[in-house]
């Protein structure tokens, strides 16, 4: 399936992540990994390797920076979502347990990631969407990005 490809440019001001109460950012490393991979294979039912092999392949990637793997932990210790980027600039997956939909997550955790990579120093940030995928692309456009061709 091809796929539509947006950009974040990061060069103006970087809004600051309004978090939703009792929901606050924490590094993959800080967490239990086996949380965030439920939480993608549920948003990507087929698509998500074995747990055992996702964390692995994800923590020997050469664009793995630990930083860049963010959960949105409940207070109760719940991951309700979760974001892998890549050091390429790039955010691989975006995912929000069915749960804590609704509530702004999704774009807590975009913002969060926008302000880590501009903090970085990078110009702009990529991710890939599927073009039926309605409410990701309101989303993604509601917070700046805007489709480019490679």
């Amino acid at each position: 399936m091809s796929h539509l490809r947006l950009r974040k440019c990061l060069s103006g001001p970087i809004e600051a992540p309004t978090w939703p109460a009792g929901i606050r950012p924490v590094e993959l490393a800080a967490t239990e990994p086996r949380q965030a991979h439920a939480v993608l294979d549920e948003a990507f039912p087929g698509l998500v390797a074995p747990f055992a092999d996702w964390h692995g392949n994800l923590t020997a990637d050469s664009e793995y920076d630990p930083s860049l793997c963010v959960a949105a932990m409940a207070d109760g210790g719940e991951i309700a979502g979760f974001i892998q980027c890549w050091t390429s600039d790039f955010i691989k997956d975006l995912a929000v347990a069915p749960g804590f939909r609704g509530r702004g997550i999704g774009a807590a955790l975009l913002a969060h990631a926008f302000g880590l990579f501009a903090g970085r120093g990078a110009g702009h940030v990529d991710l890939k969407v599927e073009p039926d995928n309605a409410p990701a692309r309101r989303l993604y456009a509601r917070l700046g990005m805007v489709e480019i061709t490679d």
